[in-house]
Parts: structure tokens; sequence; C-alpha cells
């Protein structure tokens, strides 16, 4: 374990600081009006239509896409047009999704899992306006572990579980994070990032199930630059920052469709860092 350059007690105070700068954040993202903690319900869309008790509009799906049904005197705001009657989405790509505008409700349609799939997010849902923020450990240095990262030869499909039974989820990993814990080496896959420049460590550790959401959590970790040194064959020295490990959208709600690690990143000790299991469900 290391974090170089953290010893005295105004490092610890600063890394304290900016840690908290970053979950405050993190958390006023995650209660956005229109963010995950307003979804009303989830669908999973077939191609019988379905009227939702939540959204204007019939839904159904088929080969060609989504496709929304709105009644007389319905309508919609799709990519800031306004529209009435039939529309065709047409076929969406895996992890893409489209936001239906209906008033002050955000409609999410989108593809998760080889489904589509409709999720309303409503900004008076209880789960948003009752939300007390997430639970945390204090912020450790000490849990800011020396990394390095292993390559692929050529990313590779990894499929995974999800929250939903039955669902199954691709990701690319495009090569595993290696650092060292208690003296032995531990190696976790990774997946490619939210955001570019980044990858995307999904993970569960001995405090799983017990002070923190027992189905995963995540961790966002800098891919490291291509010209750092490394140790001659392709590997890449970071960091993991377990301190800014956090809850996915299914720690909070069912109607989440959540990916599950894979098994290799099932950590035997615990990581005493990070988001804790949410209140709403302690």
């Amino acid at each position: 374990m290391s974090i170089t350059g953290i010893n005295t007690d105004r490092d610890h105070v600063s890394f304290a600081s900016d840690w908290q700068d970053w979950h405050d954040t993190h958390e006023a993202n995650r209660a956005d009006g229109h963010g995950f903690l307003a979804i009303s319900s989830l669908t999973f869309l077939t191609t019988e239509p379905l009227r939702l008790t939540d959204a204007p509009g019939e839904w159904s799906t088929s080969a060609r896409g989504p496709v929304v049904e709105l009644a007389e005197g319905e309508s919609v705001v799709i990519d800031g047009v306004e529209v009435t009657g039939r529309h065709a989405f047409g076929p969406l790509a895996e992890r893409t999704g489209v936001d239906v505008i209906a008033g002050e409700t955000v409609v999410e349609l989108a593809r998760r899992g080889g489904n589509d799939i409709v999720r309303p997010r409503h900004p008076e849902t209880p789960l948003r306006t009752a939300y007390r923020g997430t639970p945390t450990f204090a912020a450790d240095p000490s849990w800011v572990l020396d990394a390095t990262f292993h390559p692929f030869d050529e990313p590779r499909p990894v499929t995974v579980g999800s929250v939903v039974e039955g669902l199954e989820h691709v990701y690319d990993a495009p090569g595993e994070l290696r650092f060292r814990h208690g003296g032995q080496e531990f190696a976790l896959t990774a997946f490619t990032g939210h955001r570019p420049g980044t990858l995307t460590v999904l993970f569960t550790d001995a405090t799983s199930g017990v002070t923190t959401y027992a189905a995963n959590r995540s961790l966002s970790v800098d891919l490291p630059d291509a010209a750092a040194p490394g140790d001659g064959t392709g590997t890449t020295t970071t960091f993991l920052d377990f301190n800014r490990a956090v809850n996915l959208p299914c720690a909070y709600t069912d109607f989440a469709t959540c990916p599950l690690p894979p098994r290799e990143n099932r950590l035997p000790f615990a990581v005493e860092a990070g988001e804790q299991t949410p209140f709403e469900r302690a």
C-alpha cells in the first residue's frame, strides 16, 4: 500500500478535503431531478403494445426497434421536436438510449442486455425526494494502492451477470490491473471506462453484504499514459483509489439492470473504503 507524499497531518486533511469535494459532486449528480433515484418503473418491451401508468403512450418493440403510439391529446419531445401519433425510434445499439421528454418527466428508452427497456424518471419520486445521502468509510490515503495495467493483445469480450435474473451484459476488457495487498498480488479485470482515458472496475470484497452493498461496487481508474514508464512488456503504472469506490444504481432501486462483477474480481479481503450500503437498503 502506498500513496507518495502523504506523510503529514496537513496532507491527510488535504486528502480528506479533496475526497469530500469529489463525493459531494458525485452525490449531487446522483440526486439530480432526472437521475436514477427518480426512476418510477422499469418495463422490458415486447411486441405487444403496453400502456404505462407513469408515462404517455403505448410502447412496444420488434426487430425494427422500439415504437411509441401516442393517443389523441398526447405528445412528447424527442431531440427538441414535439411528436404526436406514432413514432418509430429504429434499432438501438447496446448500452445506448434516448431521452423522451413528457412535461416534467424524462422517459429513458434504452437497450440493455439485448432488451429494449423504458424507465420514466419523475423528479417527485419518493426515493429521490427522501434521499439523505450515502454513508461512507472515512477517507483514508492508505487505501490508494499502486497498480500496473497489463493490456491484452486485443480487448476481450467478457460476459457478466446482472441484478436482473436471466439478463447478461457483455463488456470489452482491454486488460487487467495488478496490485499488492497484505503481501499478496491480485488482478482485477478492467472494462473500458465511461469517460475517455479511464477504466472501470466492478468488484466485491469481504465487506460486501456486511457494510457495503452485496452485489457490486464500481471504481473508476485513470488509464495510464502510453508513454508512462513500464517494465518493457507494455505494462504501465497507475493507482487504485478505493476511497472512490461507489454504489451502482441497483444499490438504491429495483428498477436497475446493473452488471455483476466477473468472478476474478471478487476480492477475498475487506476493502473498508468508499461508499457503504445505502440507508435505503440497510
